[in-house]
């Protein structure tokens, strides 16, 4: 998907929570299971051996319906051939193209790293129905809420500017050095970026010149 050719700043996405943004007023006890800080958010999820000799960086939205077609599609045979037979390391990086993705996105990094991509897989494999929800925010929560995490949490990791902000800066950091312009995007070894919901074929070609 393409980015739109208005510039956006972190206040745009995050007015996404209301504007605003309130202090956290959940009990202590349950604040201590959640990590809502910066390098929490900050921190690499990836997949696959941290010895391989390639590393592909996916730059996506939670709500590109391109980057859902490429998981739906094309993902599960680059997992299959190439992240678990220790071919490549799969890096999944957030791009938020709207405040919905933002959510989205921070709603999934809050999670330990296993259900991080128990969550991004079952939010690509069914965006459709809660991107397209009369009430998105409402259907993320009732996805929230199987991963263990209460209405009353949800709000208090979209009420956290610093751990929304550092998603939003990760973003803009892939724009800075890897002149990411629409997503998904992908960065092999932080050389060759390349972008779109490719056929696995397409996706392998341009593995080719690193020795796969």
């Amino acid at each position: 998907m393409k980015l739109a050719p208005t510039k956006r700043d972190r206040r745009f996405f995050l007015q996404a929570t209301g504007g605003a943004l309130i202090s956290a007023s959940l009990p202590i006890s349950a604040q201590a299971k959640l990590d809502i800080s910066p390098e929490r958010a900050r921190e690499t999820r990836f997949l696959g051996s941290d010895d391989a000799a390639v590393t592909v960086a996916e730059y996506f939205s939670m709500t590109c319906g391109h980057c859902g077609n490429f998981h739906r599609n094309t993902f599960p045979e680059v997992k299959e051939k190439l992240i678990t037979p220790g071919i490549i390391r799969f890096e999944m990086q957030p791009f938020p193209l709207d405040q919905l993705a933002l959510q989205a996105h921070a709603l999934c990094r809050v999670l330990p790293n296993a259900s991080y991509f128990k969550m991004v897989d079952v939010l690509l494999d069914q965006q459709e129905r809660w991107v397209r929800d009369a009430d998105p925010v409402a259907k993320l929560k009732q996805y929230a809420k199987f991963a263990g995490i209460s209405s009353q949490d949800y709000d208090e990791i979209m009420n956290s500017r610093d751990y929304l902000e550092a998603i939003v800066e990760l973003r803009q950091e892939a724009v800075r050095d890897h002149k990411i312009q629409s997503t998904p995007s992908f960065v092999i070894n932080g050389e060759k970026t390349f972008s779109g919901a490719l056929s696995y074929d397409e996706f392998l070609a341009e593995l080719n010149a690193f020795g796969i």
